[in-house]
């Protein structure tokens, strides 16, 4: 019965619409500190149910269809930012039993053992024993260990965010030194499986080296990670990316007009948001917005894909 009434919601409202869909890390099971993950599970129904109702694409390739108003009926991208290991371990074999591709946005300077800010707060928080963080020196006071650790790490995350970029990295620094434990290396993709996506005819994109908000960057710094990320990706897969996601990728407020331009300049063909919605045929094609499934259900991904498929223009600069 659900397959048929979402196969009969599609049918009238998704048709133009190329809708890209943005995921993170795929967790094998629920985890309660990563609440916001899709999980193996989630992730084999939302792809299957894609593989049966639309026509799955790589990012480049949907793009060039795009321009020339080729477009197949229902369209759509699968897509992944940052360069996690389980969009390897977990995800590439869901997509392999489904036959249908993917764009994974690389940020290089993580891989082979590196780790992302958040995931060091959110991995200090969840297995450290010790009483409190003393982050006065960050504006913070000191702030108590309790129980409820999914919602201490959420905390910390949002504060944190709001601190300028050298400032948040010492901030980093200091919980994972107080934290008192072994934090995993291993969150991350190493080269050889970037290598390996890419020989298995997936599409790589950028994602700059270090994942920094641009908009709080000098616009140096900003171009070199737009540049960095890219120079790097090409000589582990031995070819330039095509495309680009904007790290956090939130118009006006993550990137600005003037990244927009670096991109540009620094040969992009097309570049993702994080704003909401599906790909109009005016969209402008370095700010295209995306649709976030963080849905572990069947109907609520599917009603995020028909209200996509249905919405304004992606909100841009």
């Amino acid at each position: 019965m659900f397959e048929s009434q979402i196969a009969a919601l599609l049918a009238q409202t998704w048709t133009s619409r190329l809708l890209v869909f943005a995921y993170h890390r795929i967790v094998p099971k629920p985890d309660s500190m990563l609440q916001g993950e899709v999980t193996a599970a989630a992730f084999d129904s939302q792809t299957g149910w894609l593989a049966r109702h639309a026509t799955v694409l790589t990012l480049p390739d949907a793009i060039e269809r795009w321009r020339r108003g080729k477009l197949p009926r229902r369209a759509a991208c699968i897509t992944f930012d940052d360069g996690y290991l389980s969009n390897f371990e977990t995800a590439l074999p869901i997509l392999q039993r489904w036959q249908v591709p993917a764009t994974f946005f690389i940020a290089t300077g993580f891989l082979d053992g590196g780790r992302m800010w958040n995931d060091t707060i959110i991995e200090a928080t969840r297995r450290t024993s010790v009483a409190a963080f003393d982050l006065s020196d960050y504006g913070l006071g000191r702030v108590a260990i309790d129980a409820e650790r999914p919602v201490l790490a959420d905390q910390l995350l949002d504060a944190l965010r709001r601190l300028p970029y050298d400032q948040r990295e010492r901030c980093v620094a200091a919980i994972a030194t107080q934290s008192r434990v072994d934090l995993p290396n291993d969150l991350m993709m190493t080269s050889e499986q970037v290598r390996q996506l890419a020989r298995l005819g997936m599409d790589l994109g950028g994602h700059t080296e270090t994942h920094p908000i641009l908009a709080r960057l000098p616009a140096d710094a900003a171009r070199a990670e737009i540049l960095l990320g890219k120079e790097n990706l090409a000589q582990i897969v031995g070819a330039a990316p095509r495309t680009f996601a904007y790290p956090n990728g939130v118009p006006g407020k993550d990137y600005l007009v003037e990244h927009v331009a670096m991109v540009r300049e620094a040969g992009f063909e097309a570049a993702v948001t994080t704003a909401f919605g599906g790909v109009a045929a005016d969209d402008d094609a370095l700010q295209l917005p995306r649709v976030i499934p963080w849905d572990q259900r069947a109907a609520a991904f599917a009603r995020r894909a028909a209200q996509a498929s249905r919405s304004p223009p992606g909100e841009r600069l």
